[in-house]
């Protein structure tokens, strides 16, 4: 049996050391061993960077991460300050931005206290400097959560809340994105897709006129009312031509929008949503204003759930239904009754051909408040429409069905 002089442990250690810290490092601290150290440097590489290092459980950014956690936790500024300097030099999948080195400094901080943070966001800003990397002056009143964006109320009547989420890649937007609830909901419904879709774009969200914060004017409303006030935050806004992404009530008006205000449209998406109800379904509307106004909106929040999530859903994710059901039940009569009326009387069928963008249609396969049908029946007749049916989705297919709905959103405005 021959004998092999290589002392794999080491190699594989010193490779995942390179990796990680880079040549330049690693060169200047072997170079530095004496007899006294050493060993300990043998040690560190065989134990710390093949032992740990080169377990295949978690990716090496994710273990780089986790150093820097440890290291400002337990105040070794000089481990952290190599890592920090380590992880932004590292250009591969591997590095960290430096918006990424701030979220883990962000939540380091909760975990491990504020003067840890102080020191920690001390620290990295002189290494950015150092790598000349851009630190623009920002005042600390004047910045907005990345996972909400910033928020405001139109100046105009009647006044609706919305947020802005800037794309956190600190590029041009890609695309800005508009996305529009549905009915007895609010703009924290599109929290999750809004969040994905802001890596490289603008998202506004708002709350419809009867919803959320934003004011509640005498009614009944109309379709056309909900669309004139989209074009005026947009307009507000300056937002130019938006991709419009509109569930149920949102797709409604994004339909109208689309036809009465068509520079503001350059793309549509409408999900669970219809273009006209039968007079069957206009009488259950009627119904429901009906018992909204005598009773308030309590009386139907089972009903309206029970619409909303299909039976599985519900039964496997009681925590979210019961979210919802706390937004619906809490939404003022008055303004719910008024947007029943816009939505009970949309009638855009006749005009669906005047749209006149790339449109993404949306259905869910168990969707009993807008079948299958009335998405075909809008597909059919907008130009450039494309149908696809969401499985296992109900109404709201966004939440049952959040990542097909963004990898269907995602692809759809790749292609734009």
């Amino acid at each position: 049996m021959s004998y092999d002089p290589i002392d794999h442990d080491l190699e594989r250690g010193l490779r995942n050391r390179r990796s990680i810290l880079g040549d330049a490092w690693v060169d200047r601290s072997i170079s530095n061993a004496n007899e006294f150290n050493a060993e300990f440097q043998n040690l560190i590489t065989r134990f710390a960077w093949h032992e740990i290092w080169g377990r295949p459980g978690l990716e090496a950014r994710m273990r780089r991460v986790i150093v820097l956690a440890s290291t400002m936790a337990l105040a070794r500024w000089e481990e952290f300050e190599l890592h920090v300097r380590a992880a932004l030099l590292d250009k591969s999948e591997n590095g960290l931005t430096q918006d990424e080195l701030k979220e883990v400094l962000m939540q380091a901080a909760i975990y491990s206290g504020v003067p840890a943070a102080n020191t920690g966001f001390a620290l990295a800003q002189h290494i950015l400097r150092e790598l000349e990397q851009p630190l623009p002056p920002s005042d600390p009143a004047d910045v907005a959560h990345p996972g909400v964006g910033r928020t405001g109320v139109t100046r105009s009547s009647p006044a609706l809340y919305y947020s802005v989420r800037a794309p956190r890649n600190g590029k041009a937007p890609r695309h800005t994105i508009v996305l529009s609830h549905a009915l007895g909901c609010d703009l924290d419904m599109w929290d999750e897709l809004a969040n994905h879709l802001a890596r490289d774009c603008r998202v506004i969200c708002y709350d419809h006129r009867g919803h959320g914060g934003s004011e509640a004017p005498p009614g009944p409303y109309a379709m056309a009312d909900l669309a004139d006030d989209a074009a005026r935050l947009l307009r507000e806004l300056d937002s130019g031509p938006v991709v419009w992404i509109g569930l149920s009530m949102g797709g409604m008006v994004g339909q109208e929008l689309a036809l009465r205000h068509p520079s503001l449209v350059t793309a549509l998406v409408v999900a669970n949503s219809t273009s006209n109800y039968p007079e069957a379904a206009r009488a259950m509307w009627r119904d429901r204003i009906a018992t909204v106004e005598a009773q308030g909106v309590e009386a139907i929040a089972d009903a309206v759930m029970g619409r909303y999530f299909h039976d599985r859903f519900r039964n496997t994710q009681p925590a979210t239904v019961a979210r919802f059901r706390r937004r619906v039940a809490s939404t003022g009569a008055a303004g719910y009754a008024a947007c029943c009326a816009a939505v009970a009387g949309v009638d855009t069928s006749a005009r669906l051909s005047h749209i006149a963008v790339p449109t993404l249609v949306i259905a869910g396969e168990l969707d009993a408040g807008t079948p299958l049908a009335m998405s075909q029946q809008i597909a059919s007749q907008v130009p450039q429409a494309r149908l696809v049916v969401v499985s296992e989705a109900s109404h709201l297919s966004a939440i049952e069905q959040p990542a097909r709905f963004a990898q269907l959103v995602e692809g759809f405005i790749q292609n734009l």
